[in-house]
């Protein structure tokens, strides 16, 4: 079998692939772990430009080699904090009012794709598989094609495509298009990702779209697909059962005294819709009076892009109405928010999903969440929690087992709490079945192998050089 080539904009160090990890990451060792192979990107280091041309950095873990560089603050810049979280992040999230484009950070953009690209020919070998991930890197296949690279390449988007009428928001749009169609195989989360794209190709590339993936546009053909990421539900529930009786979990259960647990966690952005998620708790104690000191929010939030300045207003806003909101309902010896501005170990996570009563997910906008997928797979399936779920989620296309809100709906959100901490036994249970059966049938490994083997079934000679 060929190698695999993974491109990611961070690379997991060898140690957290066997710990902390989250989906990404162990999905892509697994499958560099099968078929041996490179995994190269950005080390998340800010270095001098002599260090970051001095190559990339390697490290071998079996048949597996990691393969880093460092970034000169300037390419962080452009590159990183500039064009990719502050232009694509938002657009490509709905989230216009909050896109700054600036032509030079766009300039540094392709620059670092083609500064990455030809750090990478360095590893490559003639029959390589490349599988590049997420938004940073689009331009990073054409790159590696101007250079003159021939091997199957696929590229797959973690993170939602907009509708053409969003994407027209950024003034490139057709440039970055043109750029996907450099790839053999385009993967998205969600059939609506899909059929965004394809619009765009009919309606403003002037292309070709077939309702079995093909695409053609740009003089280019490829082949678009929906590859659900998913998890590996059993390891889930084993790493959910052996925190049980670790002493932080314990802890957790004995300071809530018998209150039911609602528990959150995402990163902190402004797509996960957390002010939002707060405000339907406060309107849920205010309007259900039984349940105050009765049931705690636990809200994990791990800090994200702290330099940005709109990630530091995030940070603000929730404490704010966090400290708004506690101050109004708290009592001698309660707490409605927990709120937790720090990461935590991933089987604690799980642990405390299982402890809990609701898993509350409600993103504005999200490529998939992975946090939905493994709140119910950390469920005991005895006595299972309910999973809370905005229909804005990509998860929510296959959790069908959820209660669905509109997270912009604070009154709806509010009644899909009460409704989920009242709800019956065998209910709870049938729904978790649904949801289950789902997990099982679009694990990690099928999102792995179904990309793959579309991508190895490319004929590799569609790129060979024209003879002139």
């Amino acid at each position: 079998m060929s190698r695999l080539v993974v491109v990611s904009n961070r690379v997991a160090s060898p140690t957290e692939t066997k710990g902390s990890a989250g989906g990404l990451a162990v999905g892509v060792f697994g499958a560099l772990k099968d078929s041996g192979g490179v995994w190269f990107g950005w080390s998340g280091d800010v270095v001098s430009d002599t260090v970051a041309n001095q190559g990339p950095k390697l490290e071998q873990d079996g048949a597996v080699t990691f393969a880093t560089v460092g970034l000169p603050k300037k390419d962080y810049d452009q590159y990183y904090r500039g064009f990719s979280n502050a232009t694509l992040w938002p657009v490509f999230h709905y989230r216009n009012d909050l896109a700054v484009y600036d032509r030079e950070e766009y300039a540094g953009y392709r620059r670092v794709n083609s500064w990455l690209a030809h750090r990478a020919i360095k590893l490559l070998q003639p029959d390589d598989v490349i599988w590049v991930h997420d938004y940073h890197l689009i331009p990073f296949g054409e790159a590696l094609r101007a250079e003159g690279v021939t091997n199957r390449m696929g590229f797959f988007l973690h993170i939602p495509f907009p509708s053409p009428q969003i994407l027209l928001n950024i003034p490139p749009h057709e440039e970055l298009v043109k750029s996907l169609c450099c790839y053999d195989v385009v993967g998205f989360q969600t059939p609506g990702d899909q059929a965004a794209f394809h619009d765009y190709i009919v309606r403003h590339a002037h292309g070709t779209a077939s309702a079995e993936g093909h695409v053609e546009a740009f003089g280019r053909k490829l082949k678009t697909g929906v590859y659900r990421i998913g998890i590996f539900p059993d390891e889930i529930a084993e790493q959910a059962k052996r925190g049980e009786a670790r002493q932080d979990v314990m802890d957790l259960k004995q300071s809530l005294e018998g209150r039911k647990l609602i528990m959150s966690v995402d990163r902190l952005d402004y797509s996960k819709g957390l002010v939002e998620r707060f405000k339907a708790f406060e309107h849920f104690l205010e309007k259900s009076p039984e349940w105050r000191g009765n049931v705690t929010l636990v809200q994990i939030a791990p800090p994200t892009r702290s330099d940005v300045d709109t990630y530091q207003q995030i940070r603000h806003n929730l404490e704010y109405e966090a400290g708004r909101i506690n101050g109004r309902y708290s009592g001698l010896d309660y707490t409605p928010i927990r709120y937790m501005n720090q990461r935590y170990d991933r089987w604690k996570l799980m642990s405390l999903f299982r402890e809990s009563q609701i898993g509350l997910v409600t993103p504005l906008r999200d490529g998939m969440n992975l946090v939905a997928k493994e709140y119910v797979a950390a469920q005991n399936p005895d006595d299972p929690g309910v999973l809370v779920l905005s229909q804005f989620a990509g998860a929510a296309d296959e959790m069908t087992g959820a209660l669905m809100v509109n997270p912009h709906d604070i009154v709806g959100m509010s009644e899909a709490i009460g409704r989920a901490l009242s709800m019956p036994l065998a209910e709870r249970r049938e729904r978790y079945e649904t949801n289950m059966k789902m997990l099982r049938k679009y694990d990690l490994g099928v999102w792995r192998d179904s990309f793959l083997a579309d991508l190895r079934g490319v004929d590799q000679g569609k790129h060979a050089p024209q003879k002139r």
